[in-house]
């Protein structure tokens, strides 16, 4: 199939399993999975599905990489944290939609990675921090959204204590690898609003920085 051909596909695809907002659709179409993929996976880039990338990480299914967006209402005034930088393929979507990005990344070898190909791309807005994402980035708090691309049992306290009032996480929550659930939770003047927004599968959310060999 011709790469435009295949591209049109990609968006139907999209459209068809509940992405509909318009910007995060452009911001998708502005961004070529591919080049966050390495190998015999890069042609495999338009495939609405996960797929691996290097620390036993994987790049997530294009649809749910979609509708966690649309879930998160990015706007231009958006300070935006994502939890799990992976190959950097979502904070690069974010980063069309919002003001500014901080995403944290606890493999140093995934982080180093995502910071060159990001710069690469020309997103200047994305900071890339290698830490222990559990613990948020207090020191740029408070943020107007908040995303997660790693399941916790719950919402980590200080994630939600690091959300603006007024502010939108969406994350995988659940116990096992194998039953997790997809929220939004909304920070209310009242408390915190949770909608569900359907069955997901995720890598666990893990404490602290990873001690990866060779780094």
């Amino acid at each position: 199939m011709h790469p435009a051909e295949q591209q049109m596909q990609f968006v139907y695809t999209l459209r068809s399993r509940g992405v509909m907002n318009a910007e995060v659709l452009k911001a998708m179409e502005a961004t070529p999975r591919a080049d966050f993929l390495e190998g015999i996976f890069r042609e495999r880039s338009f495939e609405d599905t996960p797929l691996p990338i290097e620390c036993g990480q994987t790049i997530s299914q294009p649809t749910v990489v979609g509708l966690m967006t649309q879930a998160l209402e990015v706007t231009r005034r958006c300070k935006v944290l994502e939890i799990g930088t992976g190959s950097g393929y979502q904070a690069a979507i974010l980063s069309r939609l919002a003001r500014r990005v901080y995403t944290v990344e606890r493999h140093r070898r995934l982080a180093r990675r995502a910071k060159d190909l990001l710069l690469k791309l020309a997103l200047h807005n994305i900071t890339v921090v290698h830490g222990d994402g559990s613990l948020g980035l207090p020191e740029q708090a408070p943020f107007d959204r908040i995303l997660l691309t790693a399941a916790a049992e719950d919402p980590p306290q200080p994630l939600i204590d690091q959300l603006r009032p007024g502010g939108i996480m969406v994350l995988p929550v659940g116990q096992s690898s194998a039953v997790q659930t997809l929220i939004r939770i909304e920070k209310t003047e009242a408390g915190l609003d949770y909608t569900d927004l359907g069955p997901v599968r995720f890598v666990p959310l893990v404490e602290g920085v990873a001690h990866d060999v060779l780094e």
